[in-house]
């Protein structure tokens, strides 16, 4: 892009300001904007609202001060889940731009909302991550629904057009279906409360009426108008509920919190009511073959008794064959036995003779008397052993006999030798080791002497 900088402060200067066409100029304010402002998210009053058979939207949107033209194409349109009226608070994201064609200042918008839903979508994100983060959403939690319940119970309003819609599919589809509806307001500060004590009245009743599933839905709306659906107590009860649960809130575009927690979700409340409703005559169908195929099977079964039957009867036309072919097996069967018993016999007799004589072998008579002759032979064996012994250990004693007299004392007092002891028993073995007036005692070869001593003589003496 051309971007030319004009300064008008100096009108007398001779630089030459450049002739731009008004294409031009559109052009550079256009490439301005849009490169300033790549998005931004403006609130205000729809007002002159036009919708062309191309499918845009062009509008000005307006506050109490101020004004600016907006364009939405059909591409961008489609995703907006409600119709824009003259008069609507919204919210539009988009960036500014210039139809060159006209040089107007305009916001192209990419997405539109009503006021309040942006609120309501950040609540809702927020809430679907908890829960999810809790496992509500997790499929192990999912019940199966069937598509033929006898008695389905719906909770949606009385008067709305959802449970309308639903007894017209069943009615058409099925109508042998048992219907029961448990009221509740589906839009409104009461709505979550009034849903919640439905889903759980109708826990509370299903032993005793039978419910066997439940549609819990209403009819398409804003953000704002399915609000309910959107609750947390709404969504726990739906978690908590021992009976399937099939959502059916709104149009297929629509999602809601309670669409995530339930068991299945269908895009409407007939969608629903198709689901849990088989064709009636699909079903008759079905009948017809399972009687075609139950009368076959008995047809069979009928004609196999038949061929049995008839075989039994050509075997009793003749009873006194069929009599002598039982005695002739009678008869075999009782040589076989006899037989049989026989070489029974035969064999056990075998066993019995091998049994005794081992026990002959092994008799205690036997035993006692193998036995007998071993101890006799020990005692023997034992009786030299200790003879034996007993020789060695004299022959051992007398030469310590003889070791010992050869240095004994006593030996050596019978050559006339004496040892003498002081009073206390200490032997003495020289003059010194007493005093005059000590006692002593000499012992002999038979027989002591008790003396005192008189005087002590020097060896030499």
């Amino acid at each position: 892009m051309t971007f030319y900088n004009v300064d008008l402060s100096n009108q007398n200067s001779e630089q030459k300001v450049p002739t731009l066409s008004v294409s031009s100029l559109n052009r550079m304010a256009k490439g301005l904007l849009e490169s300033n402002f790549p998005a931004i998210v403006v609130e205000g009053e729809v007002s002159n609202l036009a919708t062309p058979a191309s499918g845009h939207w062009y509008l000005t949107l307006k506050d109490k001060n101020s004004q600016i033209r907006c364009a939405m194409f059909a591409g961008r349109n489609r995703s907006v889940k409600f119709r824009p009226k003259n008069g609507n608070q919204v919210i539009i994201r988009g960036k500014l731009s210039i139809y060159e064609g006209r040089g107007d200042y305009q916001l192209i918008a990419d997405s539109m909302e009503e006021e309040g839903d942006g609120a309501l979508r950040r609540a809702f994100e927020k809430l679907k991550e908890k829960l999810q983060n809790e496992g509500l959403f997790n499929i192990e939690h999912k019940q199966k629904v069937f598509s033929c319940f006898e008695h389905v119970g719906v909770v949606t309003s009385a008067t709305g057009a959802a449970i309308q819609d639903i007894l017209s599919v069943f009615d058409r589809r099925f109508p042998a279906t048992k219907i029961t509806l448990f009221p509740a307001a589906v839009q409104g500060l009461a709505a979550p409360n009034e849903i919640v004590n439905a889903i759980q009245l109708a826990n509370k009743l299903q032993a005793k009426i039978g419910v066997q599933a439940l549609i819990v839905g209403r009819g398409g709306g804003s953000l704002e108008d399915l609000q309910a659906f959107n609750e947390e107590s709404v969504a726990r009860a739906i978690f908590s509920s021992t009976i399937p649960i099939v959502s059916a809130v709104g149009h297929e575009v629509d999602f809601t919190i309670a669409d995530f927690t339930a068991d299945l979700r269908a895009p409407t409340p007939s969608a629903a009511a198709e689901l849990m409703s088989p064709d009636q005559q699909d079903y008759f169908d079905s009948l017809t073959a399972y009687r075609s195929d139950l009368y076959q099977k008995l047809n069979n079964t009928l004609s196999q008794a038949k061929n049995q039957i008839q075989w039994l009867a050509r075997q009793l036309k003749r009873p006194d064959r069929r009599l002598q072919e039982h005695a002739q097996n009678l008869d075999r069967l009782e040589n076989q036995m006899q037989l049989a018993t026989k070489n029974k016999i035969t064999l056990r007799q075998s066993d019995l003779k091998r049994i005794h004589q081992g026990m002959m072998s092994n008799s205690p008579s036997s035993l006692i008397k193998q036995r007998s002759a071993l101890v006799e032979s020990v005692k023997k064996e034992i009786s030299l052993l200790i003879k034996s012994s007993i020789q060695k250990t004299k022959s051992q004693i007398v030469g310590l006999s003889r070791s010992l007299s050869a240095v004994s004392p006593l030996d050596t007092l019978a050559r006339g030798y004496s040892i003498t002891y002081d009073d206390s028993g200490k032997v003495i073995d020289t003059a010194n080791s007493v005093k005059p007036g000590s006692q002593i005692i000499s012992h002999l070869h038979k027989g002591r002497i008790k003396s005192s001593v008189e005087s002590i003589l020097p060896d030499d003496k």
